[in-house]
This record gives C-alpha cells, sequence and structure tokens, in this order.
C-alpha cells in the first residue's frame, strides 16, 4: 500500500504538524508513504523535515502567494510518476486540490481519505458566505472516497454537512502528540516562581490570525486579571502588530510577553499556571491536548463541537461560548480557584497520540481500498 500526503509548505499549522507526524509514523511501519511538498518555505522545516525524505517541484518564481493553485498545478504529475494506491487530504483546506485531482485525473485518480481538520458549522461567517460554503460541504461527499473525524460528535456534524458521506465516516482521535511527549509533559517540573511572583502565569499557544481572536483573549484578559498576572503568547502570523497595538491601548504590554514561534512551545507549559483558548473555531486543537498532558488548569471558548468531550464534559476545563468576553474575563478573574485533574487529564491526553492513530488510518485506508472499486493504475496516457 502506497500513500502519498500532499502539503503546500512547512509554514508553521496544525494540519501539516499532524500530517508530517503521521508519515513519520507510517514510514516508521514499514509503511510506502511518500511525501509531496509544493515548495520548502516554512519555520517547522527545520524541526520537523530533518531526515524526512520528500518531492518538491523546482520553484521558478515564489509561489506562496498562489500555494493551492501551485498544487493543483504540480500534484498531478506527482501522482502519475509515483501511483500511488491511496492520496491522503490533510485537513480542510486542501479539499480543493482532491476535487481538482478527481476532475483532472478522472478515472485515474486514487481514492482520497480526508481529515476533517475544522470545525464545519463556521458560525463566524456571515450568511451569504456560509450558504456557498454550506453548498461546497456538501460536493465533499462525491469526491472524497472517506472521511476521518478526530473525536466522537464530528462523526454527527460531518453527517449532518455531508448526509452522501454517512457510511463513510470513521473516528480517529488527533494524534497531536506521540506517547513520549505526553509523558514528559505530565512529568515534566515547571520553572519555580520568583521569590516576588505572586500573579498566575496565563499562557496561549496559536497561530496570531483571526480564527484564533486573540484580541478577544487580550481584552477579557485585561479585564478579569489582576496586575500581578501574566500572559506569554507562542506563535505568530499577520495580526501580530495589529496585536501588540491592542495590548498598549489596553494599558497590558508590561504584563503580556509575545514569545513568537519557537519549535515545541508546549514544551514550556509546565512553567504557567492556566492554560487560555479564545478561538473563533477550532477542530480538535491540539494545544487543549497539549495542555491536558501537562495538566494545566484550561480556559476555552467552544469552538468546536468537540469541545466538550475533549475537555471530559466541562471537568478538565471551565468553557465558555464563543466571542464572550464577559464570560472570558470572569473565568480569568476566577482562575486562582481552577484545579486540574492530572490523573484524568493525562488519561484524555493519551487517546491522541501519534502511535494510536497510525495503526488506526491505516487500517482506515485498507477498508476504503477494499470497498472502493479499484482505480486505473495505467498512467500510460497521462505521462
Amino acid at each position: 500500500m502506497r500513500i502519498l500526503t500532499f502539503l503546500h509548505s512547512f509554514e508553521p499549522g496544525g494540519v501539516e504538524r499532524v500530517a508530517l507526524r503521521l508519515v513519520r509514523a507510517w514510514r516508521a511501519e514499514g509503511i510506502d508513504a511518500p511525501l509531496f511538498m509544493g515548495r520548502t518555505d516554512g519555520a517547522m522545516r527545520d524541526e520537523m523535515a530533518d531526515g524526512l525524505d520528500y518531492a518538491v517541484p523546482r520553484q521558478p518564481f515564489s509561489t506562496g502567494w498562489m500555494e493551492t493553485l501551485w498544487m493543483i498545478a504540480m500534484l498531478p504529475r506527482a501522482i502519475v510518476k509515483l501511483r500511488p494506491d491511496a492520496l491522503f487530504c490533510a485537513g480542510n483546506s486542501y479539499t480543493i486540490v482532491a476535487l481538482a485531482m478527481k476532475l483532472l485525473l478522472g478515472r485515474h485518480c486514487p481514492p482520497i481519505l480526508a481529515k476533517v481538520s475544522n470545525d464545519l458549522e463556521r458560525r463566524d461567517m456571515i450568511a451569504p458566505v456560509r450558504w456557498v460554503y454550506r453548498r461546497w460541504l456538501l460536493l465533499h461527499a462525491h469526491f472524497v472516497d472517506h472521511f476521518i473525524g478526530m473525536e466522537g460528535p464530528m462523526a454527527g456534524e460531518i453527517a449532518a454537512a455531508m448526509p452522501a458521506a454517512i457510511g463513510r465516516i470513521s473516528i480517529i482521535p488527533d494524534p497531536a502528540l506521540d506517547e513520549a511527549q505526553v509523558m514528559r509533559l505530565h512529568h515534566a517540573v515547571g520553572r519555580a516562581r520568583e521569590a516576588d511572583q505572586k500573579g498566575i502565569r496565563f499562557v496561549a499557544i496559536g497561530r496570531l490570525a483571526a480564527q484564533k481572536n486573540v484580541a478577544l483573549m487580550l481584552r477579557a484578559f485585561a479585564r478579569g486579571a489582576t496586575a500581578l498576572d501574566s500572559l506569554t503568547v507562542y506563535g505568530d502570523g499577520p495580526e501580530r502588530a495589529l496585536l501588540m497595538t491592542l495590548c498598549r491601548d489596553l494599558g497590558i504590554d508590561d504584563r503580556v510577553i509575545w514569545a513568537g514561534h519557537v519549535p515545541d512551545p508546549a514544551s514550556g507549559l509546565p512553567d504557567f499556571d492556566v492554560f487560555l483558548l479564545s478561538s473563533d473555531y477550532e477542530g480538535v486543537p491540539a494545544v487543549i491536548v497539549e495542555a491536558l498532558a501537562a495538566g494545566l488548569p484550561i480556559i476555552a471558548t467552544r469552538c468546536s463541537v468537540s469541545m466538550a468531550a475533549l475537555t471530559g464534559h466541562g471537568a478538565l476545563a471551565h468553557l465558555v461560548a464563543t466571542g464572550d468576553m464577559e464570560g472570558l474575563s470572569a473565568a480569568i478573574c476566577d482562575a486562582g480557584s481552577l484545579r486540574q485533574d492530572r490523573v484524568a487529564s493525562l488519561a484524555q491526553a493519551r487517546r491522541f497520540t501519534v502511535e494510536r492513530a497510525s495503526h488506526a488510518y491505516l487500517a482506515c485506508f485498507q477498508s476504503t481500498l477494499r470497498q472502493t472499486p479499484v482505480h486505473q493504475n495505467n498512467f500510460a496516457c497521462l505521462d
């Protein structure tokens, strides 16, 4: 069985990080798992590409601004050359590429297994855009052969958005970490408080983009935190300058630390007291799994249909509605009373390891190949 995974770049992103982790795991198990990259740009190249062979087309010019069109143009040639048995579509943002492969290659296109990596409700969209988005989702069932959700409640979400996909949906907990990382976080000893430090050390990890609504977090922190509390934000992105300006306007710039992108921000979690997430929408946020592994109390928005199940139905996190600044600031104000059940938190985090997911994915590929009419492997006419 040969599984071809395709990614735009090594730019930081949860979808890409998980896909690279799965490719490594499959190869370690002896699976033929080629990787096709649209380009080699991105901060994750140094931390995740070491020793990982991958194909990349020659870059006649900078292709980052048209990465989806570039992938659509380059991937068919890779498919013809590599002749995979199946394609792995790593997340929602790649399904347009999957559709293009079905249209361009027709019966020569291998079966496609797609992971649903993000919220399908998208209540953040304005009504006309959301109407179009829902129609686009309906099409997915006609060009994707099998769907993977990342937590139990996503099965119903996928079925509701794509009724024709019923019977072709599996749930595999997202491989946010490996077993060694989980245990390392669980047993890590955090940085000791300084003698004069009495406030709560809040921490957040995520790309500084609109989806994460870090502005909401900053406003809630300004209203709910004490003068002794601090907030460290790991990550970078297009909204960094705007968010730093907002910090100054709110008068909290002396208590907010912008840590930027670092290779392994999760390793620093034991140094903090409370984890914050303020996203408008997510799939299954890997950062929540990391916080669970580290045993941190969690304050988060209900940014996914899976958030309740992911956090033990309220036992392992304080959840507030998306966009609820009052609720988020009140939770931050009361953060000193939060306690985490580290045993239950660890058990939950261990569900989301690559060791468990890798085998489940391979079984799903095998099942999909058995159930899908054999595609034509004669690519001679396309060479």
